[in-house]
């Protein structure tokens, strides 16, 4: 059993920057691919992000691409989101995600373990 914890989340001006931080425990951090999610009031939840196990592979929704990062350290069991360039759009709740593979993963049926989720709110 995982469970994830994100933080990092807040308010900022649009153009500023965030940086989400998800930290793992409970399972073998390095067999999980991980990825990011997003979801607006009304809206399903939508694909952000995701990193391969090793890091090696990452993808983003074209959304967010040029714009967003991710980076993990195993090490340390934790997962990055580095959000510049932030527009209003962007406000959601964020939530991070694992599962076992090596693949990554975009659908959201195929993650097994969710954190509670953090707040972004982007102001115009």
């Amino acid at each position: 059993q995982v469970q994830l914890v994100e933080s990092g989340g807040g308010l900022v001006q649009a153009g500023g920057s965030l940086r989400l931080s998800c930290a793992a425990s409970g399972g073998t951090f390095s067999s999980y691919a991980m990825g990011w999610f997003r979801q607006a009031p009304g809206n399903e939840r939508e694909f952000v992000a995701a990193i391969s196990w090793s890091g090696g592979s990452t993808y983003f929704a074209d959304s967010v691409k040029g714009r967003f990062t991710i980076s993990r350290d195993n090490a340390k069991n934790t997962v990055l989101l580095q959000m510049q360039n932030l527009k209003a759009e962007d406000t959601a709740v964020y939530y991070c995600a694992a599962r076992r593979g090596l693949r990554l993963y975009m659908d959201v049926v195929a993650y097994e373990y969710w954190g509670q989720g953090t707040q972004v709110t982007v102001s115009s």
